[in-house]
This record gives C-alpha cells, structure tokens and sequence, in this order.
C-alpha cells in the first residue's frame, strides 16, 4: 500500500465533502446568520456531529482495526464472528443511548448549552431540534462500523465519500426551506437525520463484498469483543480529543450572545485541513501499523511512523501559517453575506486564527495516538487526552469573563500542543517512537517551502485587497483563486525538495 496514495484518495473524497459543507455554511450564515435560530440548530447538531466525527474520524477505527485485523490474521471465520458482535452489541447500546436521550432532551441542553436558560425561546428551539437530529447519532455511528470493515481491507474511498451525502441533502434542504418558505432550522434538523439514514444504506451496499452481517442479540459476548467496548469508552476520549475539546468550547460559549456561531464557522474552517493532515493520515496509516505491530515489524513500523509524521506536517504546517495571516479574508469570503455581518465576520476570524495555532498539533494528535492504538493500548492515550480536556477547561473557564468566547480557541490549542509534547515524551521513554533524522531534514524541506509560499499569499492578498472587500459580492472567487495557486506553489516547491513523491511513501 501506498500511504500517500492512499491518503490523496481519502482526501479527495473528504475535500469534496468539505467543500460542500462550505456551501451548506454559506447558505446557513445568509439566511441564519448567528441568529438565535442559528445558534439554537448549531447546538442541536453539535452533539450527533460531534459524535459523528469522533467515531467516523478516527475513535471507532482507533478501537475496531486492531482487534479486527489480529482476529482475521489468526482466523478469517473468528474475524467474521467479531464484527457480527460488535455490530450486534453497537445496535443495541446505540438504541439505549438514542432512547434515553430523546426523553431527557431538555436536561442534555442544559448541560452542553447552560447559556441557553436566559433565552427561554432559544432553549425551548434548541431542545426541539435536538430531538429531531439526535436519531442521526445512531445511523452514522453504525456507518462508521462498516466504514472500519472497508477501511480494514484498505478500502477508504466509499467510507470518505459518504458523509458527502449529509451535506448534499442539507444543501437541498435549504433549496427546499427557501423556495416553499419554510422554517429553516427545522428543515435542516429533518435533512441531518435523513441523511443519517441513506449514509447507512450506502455503506452497508458497499461493505457488501467484504462482509455481510449476521445480528446476534444475545447479552453475553466472547470476551474479545468485551474487551472491544471495553477500550472503546477510553478511545472516544483519546482519538476525538478536538472534537470533545470544542464541545466544551460549545457549553462555554453558550453564555455569549452569538459565540456558538463563531465558533461552529470557524471550527469549520480549519476542519478541512485537519481532515487531510490528521484523519486521512491516521486512517490510512492504523490498519498497516496495526498490522506491523502484529507481526513484530520493527523496520516497517519505523517506516509508517516516519511517513505518517512527515505527511501530516507536510499539509498542516502551511495551513496554519495561511489561517493565522488570513483569517479575515478567509472568513469574509466565505461566510461574508446576508445576515452574516461585518462584526460575525472579525469574530469568527478572530477565533480562526487562534485555531490556526494550533491546527499542526491537532493533526499530530491523532498520529501519535495511533502509535499506542495499534498495540491495543488505549489506556494511554486516555490519560492524555484526560488531561487535555482537563487543561482546556481550566484556561477556559479561567479566563472567559475577561476575553470572552476568544479564550476557547487559545485554550484549544495550547492543551493540544501540551498533550503532543507528553505524547513524544511518553513515547521516547517506552522507546516505540523510531523517528529517522531524515524526517527533520524534511521538515526543514517543509518550512522553506511554507515561508516561501506565506511570502506569495501576503503579496496576493494586498494585491487583491479590493477584491476581497466584505461589500465585493465576489470575494470568494478570487479568495479560492488566490489559495489554488498558493496551494499549488506550495507542492511544486515540496516536490521540486524531493519531499512530496509518491515512491517516497510506499509501505509494502
């Protein structure tokens, strides 16, 4: 397998879907804006989305591939067995988890949006939406089990393409909403569990060919699969730290009139790269490592962790650089229409650029994890990640009535870098990081061709100044001309340094 392969075809489905998301925001910020409306649907879709990107990004494969890919490796039969109990064993406490939530909706909005009690309005819409989108947590979680069949067998075009469907049917939702006059927030509440739905569907016809389920809903399971859900709860907390990190950003900002928005558009943002320099990366790379792990490979575990280091870095060291110098133009021109107004768009840039800090630490994050989830060991990570979320509340909640809402972003990225320093730390000292010398004299590789390239972006954006002016109806145009070409020097010049070449990142 080719990891650079690999990862382009996961990125490319994934960029396609982001992009798309982009426009589904764009609609959300001209006919919502940061309304309470807005932040009434960004709450209520916080919690399924968060859960979304924790098991489809990484948590479910985090726990599933290791134990999956070492039973089919002793017997392809106790590998089918596994996955029929997990799978049967997911539905039922999904079922549990969804029930109960529909019931006590109101006490869950109080808990991750407190702010929302002295607006009764805008808490009574938050708890009626959640009820109509909370459902999706149980179809896309089930999604993400079949997406860990095909990413297991190497296959992670179809598992990367299908969150495409959720953003199409939003898109078409808000078509929908404004050409019949509907009520826009609910509308899209409807789409997220319909598209929940046919994601699953679609998954479940294309795992087909590996693997065809058969229910057991039996209470007593073997042991392996016990000791699955056992390492799952902690992988939750470990490979989706972000995510969990900008939930608790969410329940804080609750208690700022318009902050769940900035932070919803922002996080936005800086998604796209983390689903190409982290997600892609660490879902591409968990299987092979996994697999060397099993097989004692040190050279080819020295291999994947070289590469997977160099890869992440290679995307999300740029991206860090252009969010934190253009935030504002990025905000402006994508989100800078309608009821989306001047000061939304110096407030949502401002909690961008912070994020921008820290976008290489949270790409590493779910290298480094890897490194323990591939030996089964998800009680580290735990810890770590524990911590994180611990540091990330106390700067938070220490500094909030001071700065406001910009306190979470800060926060945000400081306990992520904190939490990649004692990853390397922890790592060294069990002697399982085998990074090369080669990988910080690409790393140089990497840093000259980001100067070269931020050089490039400043020139343009003062160039075209009048261009990306929040009144110029099309801004976004020459934003995304500007960043294509950037772009584009960007991986000539990593090309031309010999840091960006397919045979370079071979694994087998």
């Amino acid at each position: 397998m080719n990891l650079l392969s690999s990862a382009s075809v996961f990125s490319f489905y994934t960029l396609i879907s982001r992009v798309l998301g982009y426009l589904r925001d764009i609609l959300i910020a001209i006919f919502l804006g940061a309304s309470i409306y807005a932040d009434a649907f960004f709450v209520a879709f916080r919690l399924p989305n968060t859960f979304r990107r924790l098991f489809a990004e990484g948590t479910f494969n985090a726990a599933f591939i290791p134990s999956y890919t070492s039973a089919k490796i002793d017997d392809k039969k106790k590998g089918k067995k596994f996955a029929d109990d997990v799978l049967s064993a997911l539905l039922l406490i999904l079922l549990f988890i969804v029930t109960i939530a529909e019931i006590f909706t109101p006490y869950l909005i109080y808990i991750i949006a407190p702010g929302f009690l002295e607006n009764q309005i805008k808490f009574n819409l938050a708890v009626e939406l959640t009820r109509i989108t909370f459902p999706f947590l149980l179809f896309v979680s089930l999604s993400s089990f079949f997406a860990g069949i095909l990413n297991s067998n190497n296959k992670f075009a179809a598992a990367a393409a299908a969150p495409i469907i959720l953003n199409v049917i939003l898109i078409l939702s808000l078509i929908y909403s404004f050409i019949q006059g509907l009520d826009y927030a609910k509308q899209l509440s409807y789409g997220v569990t319909i598209a929940g739905i046919i994601q699953l569907f679609f998954l479940i016809y294309v795992t087909n060919k590996f693997y065809k389920p058969a229910l057991n809903f039996r209470l007593r399971f073997s042991n392996k699969v016990r000791f699955f859900f056992k390492k799952l709860l902690p992988s939750i907390l470990s490979s989706g730290v972000t995510q969990i990190n900008i939930l608790v950003g969410t329940i804080i900002a609750s208690f700022q009139s318009g902050a769940v928005s900035y932070l919803y558009y922002a996080d936005r943002v800086y998604q796209i790269n983390l689903a190409i320099a982290g997600i892609a990366v660490g879902t591409v790379s968990l299987p092979v490592l996994s697999k060397a792990f099993k097989m004692k490979n040190v050279k080819k575990i020295s291999e994947i962790q070289n590469k997977s280091f160099e890869l992440s870095l290679l995307f999300s060291i740029p991206a860090s650089f252009g969010l934190i110098f253009a935030s504002n133009e990025i905000v402006n021109a994508l989100f800078g229409y309608g009821s989306f107004s001047i000061n939304d768009v110096e407030m949502t840039a401002s909690a961008l650029k912070f994020f921008g800090y820290g976008v290489p630490a949270f790409a590493l994050i779910k290298i480094l994890s890897n490194f323990f989830f591939a030996r089964d060991n998800t009680k580290t990570p735990f810890y770590v990640s524990a911590f994180i979320v611990f540091l990330n509340i106390l700067i938070s909640v220490s500094f909030f009535n001071v700065i406001g809402f910009i306190i979470i972003p800060i926060a945000t990225s400081i306990s992520t870098w904190v939490g990649v320093f004692i990853y390397i730390y922890l790592l060294n000292r069990k002697k399982i990081l085998l990074l090369k010398n080669q990988l910080m004299v690409n790393l140089t590789k990497i840093l000259i061709s980001t100067i070269v390239m931020l050089s490039i972006l400043i020139f343009s954006l003062n160039r075209f100044v009048n261009y990306l002016d929040y009144s110029y109806n099309y801004k976004a145009v020459y934003l995304i001309s500007i960043v294509t070409f950037v772009g584009m020097f960007y991986l000539l010049s990593c090309y031309l340094l010999g840091i960006l070449k397919f045979k370079n990142y071979k694994t087998n």
